[in-house]
């Protein structure tokens, strides 16, 4: 069983808070050097996903080898970025850290459940630069060259997982996948249309079959207008040997049991490509109305008031459809008005960060993105704790005792409303405050 790898999804000014607070439930890890949010675990008391830097979304569990294809793809801060096959999430997470808060994923997913679950995982590690649609890829009702990168992991046989997966290669035989194939084909021309000239494609699979590897780089080489662009060896792996000749910065990791044991990461393929050709000017045309309700001052007044960081938002809007309150990036915004996205029946969906009711916005429980710096609030006003007991208290649904509300009998009724939480100067999330208790709410 080779180590267990994670991603802290924290800001970088913030990963050493989240490795005290694994520490002070006696989980110890190092960094791995292909990524500086990548960590492998040294000691593990209890299982990860238990922990609280899980149960808050700071840390994201990932096998090493699949954090490569976002972290390799070259996204750079502020870039318009597709995620054309996205479910679980992982992948499109490290990708929004990439690009940064300036910076958007557009995550596409067609299974509806897989898509939920999408949606699960970025709203729990805050995502915010983030939006999602359910459609298969290679139907996205989308202009040509509307992104700078595309990152393309489409459904493969998965010959790579065979590590913990030993039944694949039963699964999927070599004549079944060439279902496969043909899908990936029709993933790769759509991205290479949609993709902007000079803008980077990345294709990755989890599996060791040349089909679906080494001989769909010499396919897309032929067939698109796609140029290579060679990938270097990232540190901490041993790439493995090609199958064909003449794919120069390809790149195969793992393969089998033993490989995948001794490098610690699942058999992975990619190959970067890089559009030619110039781009086209956008075409003229009038650009669907956005649905829901922009958020004025007055709604936005009581969140603030709780100490709520609003610019600490990426460049967008906050509307509310039908008391859920989501952040639209400007980024998503753009490609609405120069590429018509939600026409043609595809919808799309911002980022969940709150509800409206009453004419007052509220921030989710796991917005930790709009939680303030702790010494920007009195003592009073927040719950800063440092041992992890009583957050677990709160988890397992106890409520905490609490000093009076400040401003307490001034006619604010200040009693109830939303307190943040942190460990040790780290944002958890916000608590709910009832008179003098607090108490969690993951609603």
């Amino acid at each position: 069983m080779h180590p267990r790898t994670f991603r802290i999804t924290a800001r970088p000014g913030q990963r050493s808070l989240v490795e005290d607070l694994l520490a002070a439930q006696g989980f110890s890890c190092e960094a791995e050097p292909y990524h500086p949010a990548a960590r492998r675990l040294l000691t593990e008391p209890f299982p990860l996903g238990s922990s609280l830097a899980a149960a808050f979304g700071l840390i994201y569990i990932q096998d090493r080898s699949s954090m490569l294809p976002p972290a390799m793809l070259g996204a750079a801060p502020g870039d318009l970025c597709l995620d054309m096959c996205a479910s679980p999430g992982g992948k499109t997470g490290l990708l929004a850290g990439e690009t940064g808060p300036e910076g958007f994923v557009l995550a596409a997913e067609a299974s509806r459940d897989r898509l939920a679950t999408l949606r699960q995982n970025l709203r729990r590690t805050n995502a915010a630069n983030t939006a999602t649609i359910g459609v298969e890829s290679q139907r996205l009702a989308l202009a040509p060259a509307s992104f700078d990168a595309i990152l393309l992991d489409p459904p493969c046989s998965g010959w790579g997982t065979v590590g913990k997966n030993p039944n694949v290669l039963e699964l999927w035989t070599p004549e079944k996948a060439e279902t496969l194939v043909r899908l990936q084909r029709e993933l790769l021309a759509r991205a290479a249309e949609l993709l902007r000239p000079g803008g980077r494609l990345m294709f990755s699979t989890c599996t060791t079959n040349v089909r679906e590897n080494e001989e769909q780089a010499a396919w897309t080489l032929k067939t698109l207008p796609l140029a290579l662009d060679p990938l270097p060896a990232p540190p901490g792996f041993a790439p493995v040997p090609l199958e064909l000749p003449g794919l120069s910065g390809v790149l195969r990791v793992g393969g089998d049991q033993e490989a995948a044991r001794d490098a610690g990461g699942q058999g992975f393929f990619l190959a970067r490509f890089r559009k030619t050709g110039e781009a086209d000017a956008p075409a003229d045309g009038d650009f669907p109305p956005l649905p829901g309700r922009p958020l004025g001052r007055r709604e936005l007044a009581p969140a603030q008031d709780l100490g709520a960081d609003l610019d600490a938002l990426p460049p967008g809007e906050l509307r509310e459809f039908g008391g859920k309150t989501y952040f639209l990036h400007a980024h998503a915004l753009r490609l609405v008005r120069d590429s018509g996205l939600g026409t043609g029946g595809q919808r799309w969906q911002g980022f969940l960060i709150g509800q409206t009711r009453d004419g007052r916005f509220m921030p989710a429980p796991r917005a930790r993105v709009l939680l303030p710096e702790p010494t920007a609030l009195p003592a009073s006003a927040r719950l800063d704790l440092d041992e992890p007991a009583p957050i677990l208290d709160l988890l397992a649904g106890r409520s905490l005792e609490c000093a009076p509300a400040p401003g307490a009998g001034r006619g604010k009724n200040p009693e109830h409303g939303l307190v943040p939480l942190y460990f040790r100067g780290l944002g958890l999330g916000w608590l709910t405050r009832k008179g003098r208790r607090l108490l969690w709410s993951d609603r």
